[in-house]
């Protein structure tokens, strides 16, 4: 796994992506165009700095706020909409956010920008609500950082703080951010040694506080995997933590397997939401 513009960039691509993804954005248009989505709300002063907001249908038990891929210096929330109708129909209010990206920001200012992304989705359920329900992250390659980023932060905070987060669904993410350096990615982001070994959980991470599913497509790279694998490792030392694969799935169809929760992901899911749930009380 040396060859890391292959690992992280050229071997995770397919032939069929750009088909997949305009498939994508036409479910994810028909989605944004149901009654009762909102969109771009703001959470902060940054044009990007904003979310979407899909009520559950039907009795609402939790909020899922979602992160987007596009290792942090591209993609929409608008791409990855089709994903809500499924989360809505388990009785999730289903919230997209977006994020500055690089090059106009660093990392670090990334980060510190979409953390208010937590509060700011938890208060507009609350409104609807009359009550606060559970709130978990989810997210996707870059996203996915992100939501393991946030979900670290929660040791942090004060039970009731209003950023807490309850969980972490982590999808195809990099959390050892150290061999982006020597890639083509590096030209956006800017990172040196020290900014990538502050941004990498898997190095930086303690304890961690919230039950965490770590998900992957069988498909992709061997780096792709053992980040997975090890990420999962270090959280399971301090809290609930479980480890996925879809096999035959790649860096985007494994988002429809992950919408689609059948067999073993289903019951993965559930007994997440069981843990997400006690974490709550």
């Amino acid at each position: 796994m040396d060859d890391h513009q292959f690992q992280y960039v050229e071997g995770q691509g397919r032939p069929g992506f750009p088909a997949l993804l305009a498939q994508f954005q036409a479910d994810s248009d028909a989605a944004a165009a149901q009654a009762g989505a909102e969109l771009d709300l703001p959470y902060g002063p940054h044009p990007r700095q904003c979310f979407d907001f899909f009520p559950a249908t039907g009795a609402a038990q939790g909020v899922m706020l979602y992160l987007h891929a596009g290792y942090w210096q591209s993609r929409d929330k608008s791409l990855f909409r089709f994903l809500a109708p499924a989360f809505q129909a388990r009785g999730f209010h289903m919230a997209l956010a977006n994020y500055p990206l690089c090059p106009d920001v660093t990392l670090d200012e990334l980060v510190a920008a979409v953390t208010p992304s937590v509060a700011a989705v938890a208060a507009h359920a609350r409104q609807r609500e009359g009550t606060d329900l559970p709130l978990v992250v989810a997210g996707h390659s870059a996203g996915a950082h992100l939501a393991s980023v946030l979900g670290l932060a929660q040791g942090d905070l004060p039970r009731h703080d209003p950023a807490k987060v309850d969980g972490v669904w982590a999808i195809s993410g990099i959390y050892d951010l150290a061999p982006l350096v020597d890639t083509t990615l590096n030209q956006k982001l800017r990172l040196d040694a020290e900014a990538a070994r502050r941004q990498s959980p898997l190095l930086t991470a303690t304890a961690a506080p919230v039950p965490a599913v770590w998900l992957v497509g069988g498909a992709e790279t061997p780096a792709f995997l053992a980040q997975n694998e090890a990420m999962h490792r270090r959280w399971q030392g301090s809290a609930w933590s479980a480890c996925a694969e879809v096999p035959g799935a790649d860096h985007f169809t494994v988002l429809q397997d992950w919408a689609a929760l059948r067999g073993p992901l289903a019951d993965t899911f559930e007994r997440w939401w069981a843990q997400v749930q006690d974490q709550a009380r």
